[in-house]
């Protein structure tokens, strides 16, 4: 069943997918409306063409129509941390834990943790989990996603980092629905707050402005924007943040999660690598170099 935009052309309907039934997604909220906002519904006159909105909440169940598959690369021999996708937490390896986090995704039909070695694969299959082996010559992540994506039979993929254990499914349920209600979409992300000074001036936290629609303008590990005024009234960045606490509301974390329409992922992963991209060292700014827009959505939970 496709979506189904109605009314002022804010909100969207259309299909769960890995689960049935139906979701509501209030586009200029960037969220997805669950029963209680059936008031609101009403009030704004709201009707859906798949039998009303009481059916969202009802136990009928729809018929699954795109297929989402969320992909966690995993190397073993990274640079910074080796062995990373095995450590222990607390007796589980965290790259089973991310896959279990990934697995409790709404929206997600099929995880699958992609390696280059066999002690993760053998890990992973030993938890139950699907993992593929790939290439050891991959430069990127994105890369090693879309050696697997060729051989996928989905519509959207989901690039999932490996080392985030408490990563909140709803998180990836919020990357994924714009791409369900807009077919425009090619990419998607999510976004956090800041809430510290120190998480703006840590280069390894890679900061994301947007622009009024919700898209990305760029991505960086320096402190973006940059409140100049502010700055020259302090004497420096780390005095102004310090001096004036609602700066930090100006920056948002990027979470490094990622969907992408199948066909787009093959054509970017086809693309040269560019000069921001390796100046950065951040992949997403070749989709932007390129000339494509990356949909930033908002999200309240907090990455490591």
């Amino acid at each position: 069943m496709p979506c189904e935009r109605r009314g002022d052309g804010n909100l969207v309907a259309g299909p769960m997918t890995g689960k049935p039934g139906l979701f509501i997604y209030d586009a200029r909220r960037e969220r997805r409306l669950s029963c209680h906002d059936l008031g609101e519904l009403e009030r704004r006159r709201f009707e859906l063409n798949i039998g009303g909105a009481s059916q969202f909440c009802s136990s009928r169940r729809q018929k699954i129509t795109i297929k989402v598959v969320a992909i966690i690369p995993a190397r073993y021999a990274a640079s910074r941390l080796p062995g990373k996708p095995l450590l222990d937490l607390e007796g589980t390896p965290m790259i089973v834990r991310v896959a279990g986090r990934a697995r409790l995704a709404h929206h997600v039909n099929q995880v699958i943790v992609a390696t280059d070695d066999s002690r993760v694969f053998d890990v992973v299959r030993a938890y139950g989990f699907e993992a593929m082996m790939t290439s050891t010559s991959h430069e990127t992540g994105t890369d090693r996603l879309a050696e697997l994506a060729r051989n996928l039979d989905a519509e959207l993929i989901v690039n999932v980092q490996g080392d985030e254990p408490l990563l909140d499914p709803a998180a990836i349920d919020a990357a994924i629905e714009p791409m369900i209600a807009n077919e425009t979409l090619v990419m998607s992300t999510t976004c956090e707050p800041l809430d510290s000074a120190a998480a703006i001036l840590d280069p390894n936290v890679v900061k994301v402005v947007k622009d009024a629609e919700g898209f990305a303008l760029y991505f960086s590990r320096s402190p973006i924007p940059f409140p100049r005024d502010s700055v020259i009234a302090s004497g420096s960045l780390e005095a102004a943040l310090r001096d004036d606490a609602s700066l930090l509301r100006l920056f948002a974390k990027h979470t490094g999660l990622y969907v992408y329409r199948r066909s787009f992922l093959l054509h970017i992963a086809s693309l040269p690598r560019t000069e921001l991209e390796r100046v950065e060292s951040l992949e997403q700014l070749r989709a932007l170099e390129h000339g494509f827009r990356i949909k930033v959505v908002s999200v309240e939970h907090r990455s490591i």
